[in-house]
């Protein structure tokens, strides 16, 4: 059996509220790996023009089922973790304020002491397009009973780079200093995009906010190498986090050459291994796991 050299590390996972989400799977995934996961997550509110549909849908996958699940704390992920003999602990901040941040990293050390490894996961996202609102047409919606499209506006593009980007890059330098200072010579940071992250009608901002968290990721890469911190990009297909209904299911697989929508669990794998001893010599790389579907895309 491979050791991939994590136990007793300190991971700290943001945005990992949702237990179907990507962020608790990969909390659950070091965890097995007898890693201590701490959790960060933010309970979101998503107004939706279709609140009684959304009411009906909360109980499979689908957007109501979606919009729940991220209205939870984190106990559910805390309670599956402990249940299989790992540690895990929370914290609840909206990552748009700035100082919740900055606090982030000291809630972590008081759990469990240094951080080794750190995951942004957590993203903020909304809908939104150049184009003014009497020009979308019947397009409202990019999913029925989904939050209405915004023409771009300070707060759509604020709110988005405020976690996507900025959150994420004042995390990686917290952490940096914090590594450099101790000279241990070794971190690892995995920062999870999105498949489409240059350019992606009507979601212009997320996918933006997305991009920018790459650039960031090679930046630190070449400059936190020489101190031992390997910094990647997991990038994200089509993953079933519960907002992906049946019909919804059935039209992306035609786009997917595996035939299958991803799990929580395949990025998970993807971000343990960047993590693990076997890639230290892997650093400044975007991973897209996607079961193929940029590759269908022609892109």
């Amino acid at each position: 059996m491979i050791d991939p050299g994590l136990k007793d590390k300190v991971v700290l996972v943001t945005g990992g509220n949702n237990p179907w989400g990507i962020g608790a799977a990969i909390a659950r995934a070091f965890a097995a790996q007898s890693a201590h996961a701490f959790i960060h997550f933010f309970r979101q509110e998503i107004d939706s023009p279709d609140q009684e549909q959304i009411a009906n849908q909360s109980l499979e996958p689908g957007l109501g089922f979606f919009f729940e699940q991220q209205r939870k704390t984190a106990d559910e992920v805390l309670a599956s973790i402990r249940k299989s003999g790992g540690k895990a602990e929370s914290w609840e901040g909206d990552l748009r304020n700035p100082l919740n941040v900055y606090r982030l990293f000291d809630e972590a050390e008081k759990a469990f002491g240094q951080v080794d490894i750190l995951v942004n996961n957590a993203a903020e996202y909304v809908a939104d397009t150049f184009l003014p609102a009497d020009t979308l047409g019947k397009e409202t919606q990019l999913w029925e009973g989904g939050p209405a499209i915004a023409t771009i506006d300070v707060d759509s593009h604020d709110r988005h780079f405020a976690v996507n980007s900025r959150a994420a890059a004042i995390l990686m330098r917290l952490f940096a200093r914090r590594i450099i200072a101790r000279r241990t010579n070794w971190g690892r940071i995995i920062n999870i995009s999105a498949d489409c992250a240059w350019g992606c009608p009507k979601e212009i901002s997320y996918r933006a906010s997305k991009y920018a968290l790459e650039s960031y990721s090679r930046s630190a890469a070449a400059e936190l190498g020489p101190y031992g911190i390997t910094v990647n990009v997991v990038s994200p297909g089509p993953v079933q986090s519960g907002y992906i209904s049946p019909q919804m299911e059935e039209a992306l697989i035609a786009d997917i050459p595996l035939r299958r929508v991803g799990r929580p669990e395949d990025i998970a794998d993807t971000v343990v291994f960047l993590a693990s001893e076997q890639a230290g010599w892997i650093t400044g790389q975007i991973i897209f796991v996607h079961g193929g579907h940029r590759m269908a895309l022609g892109q």
